[in-house]
């Protein structure tokens, strides 16, 4: 069961961060430039994602819940995607 759940995690990580990479080589394509100050803002939302997570992990206790798994999944893909800024 919990490698199921690693797994829904790891998914929805991997797609946010493909999806931002897609979206940020479209972007640069096109106008040439990124928008200044994204990396901020990434990290911004992926902490309060981060935090949000842990908080429900905590208070909602061991019951499997897809609402976990997509907040976990969507913060670990928001500091994915702020690490493909930098690299």
């Amino acid at each position: 069961m919990r490698l199921i759940r690693l797994v829904r995690i790891a998914a929805v990580a991997l797609l946010i961060t493909f999806l931002f990479v897609q979206s940020q080589r479209i972007t640069l394509a096109r106008e040439g430039e990124t928008v200044p100050g994204l990396a901020m803002a990434l990290a911004a939302v992926s902490s309060l994602l981060l935090i949000r997570a842990a908080v429900t992990e905590w208070t909602d206790g061991p019951a499997r819940s897809f609402e976990k798994d997509l907040l976990w999944g969507l913060g670990l893909g928001g500091v994915g995607a702020m690490i493909s800024l930098f690299v």
